[in-house]
């Protein structure tokens, strides 16, 4: 393998690609590819390609199609292995083949068992060139997802949470405090935006009355699924989730013994319910329910929870990265901890700061799974 440092910026500028659609592809992994050809001016890029919304068409047929017969000879950048099985549209590797190209720089091998290394082999015997590393770091970030989803059967989680100075999430009696500027907020919005769905409680529902869809100008369609743990099925007909259909879906995770009566007006309404095991302590199992969505093709996961789920998650060791927005604000020491029965630096237990932001007066802490 030799890779110079013009692949790992020409895999940087196919991850950017494929981050176009991240947050709508699933079940698919969101894709970025480039067809290059290396002139006496440096790399030309003949064709660009990204993941579709709905996750088709992939990536690297578009791109392809968008180079033409240029393609022949030409370098094809990937930010995952090209598939090798047949699926609702055909093999990747049987569009590069027939485009001609001559080597393909992918990131990193695509761990899903229908392929996992496979589509490498092929390429290999057609006699193209294949050479894997170049941006690997970044690609696993970008697909993190998918991986989390062929490897353990769940989404990857990302907990978000907005704590005042003193740690604290919520007014004393549960009522929210608007903690963070606008900035920060807005920042939130785009998290949405790239997240498959995005997941709270009823409690939270009912406290809150959130929307939990994006709202940045223009960007209203980005919005994510919504998710809603709600083990007796008290979500009210009423409230913005509901009423905001037309905007985004809405699935509620119920408990198996919940009542059926609250279920057939909510699916007559529009929403989906499913079922899970019910806990000892009254909740829903948010094992079982992280696995369902899983099944279901979630790839990336958004908690944006009160502190009894938040909390839960932790517990569960199911968070795969959190961004941690720290306000300048002091709520008392009567208001809500962060984590319900946990100290905050609980996530340093497994979590590692990636980098830290400066969102206006807030911080932003970015932390992921060592």
């Amino acid at each position: 393998m030799t890779l110079t440092r013009d692949d790992e910026s020409l895999m940087a500028a196919a991850l950017s690609v494929g981050r176009r659609e991240l947050g709508h592809t699933w079940p698919n992994p969101a894709v970025g590819a480039l067809v290059v050809r290396e002139t006496a001016r440096g790399p030309l890029v003949l064709g660009r390609g990204w993941t579709a919304r709905g996750g088709r068409p992939h990536a690297e047929p578009q791109a392809l199609a968008q180079a033409g017969e240029a393609a022949k000879g030409a370098t094809l950048y990937v930010t995952l292995e090209p598939c090798s099985h047949h699926g609702q549209t055909p093999p990747c590797v049987d569009a590069v083949r027939a485009a001609g190209i001559g080597r393909v720089v992918a990131a990193i091998e695509d761990p899903d068992f229908r392929v996992a290394g496979r589509g490498f082999s092929i390429l290999r015997e057609a006699g193209i060139r294949v050479d894997v590393g170049a941006g690997a770091a970044e690609a696993r970030i970008a697909h993190a997802g998918h991986i989390r989803r062929v490897t353990e059967g769940r989404p990857h989680i990302m907990l978000k949470l907005a704590v005042s100075a003193d740690g604290k999430v919520g007014l004393a009696g549960r009522r929210p405090a608007a903690i963070t500027g606008e900035i920060a907020r807005g920042r939130v919005h785009m998290m949405r935006a790239t997240h498959d769905a995005v997941l709270t409680g009823i409690g939270t529902v009912i406290a809150d009355d959130p929307q939990l869809t994006c709202r940045l100008p223009g960007m209203q369609d980005r919005s994510p699924l919504r998710v809603v743990l709600d083990a007796s099925l008290r979500l009210p007909p009423t409230s913005a989730l509901a009423r905001s259909l037309a905007v985004a879906p809405l699935w509620v995770i119920a408990a198996e013994d919940a009542p059926d009566a609250p279920e057939a007006m909510l699916t007559a309404m529009g929403v989906e319910v499913m079922r899970v095991r019910r806990r000892s302590d009254g909740a829903v199992d948010i094992n079982e329910a992280v696995k369902l969505l899983g099944l279901r093709g979630i790839t990336r996961l958004m908690v944006e929870a009160g502190p009894r789920i938040a909390a839960a998650f932790v517990r569960e060791r199911l968070v795969d990265e959190a961004n941690v927005f720290h306000a300048p604000a002091l709520l008392g020491m009567d208001a809500l901890d962060a984590l319900e029965g946990l100290p905050l630096s609980v996530l340093d237990d497994y979590l590692s700061e990636a980098r830290s932001e400066r969102q206006g007066p807030d911080r932003l802490r970015i932390m992921r799974r060592r």
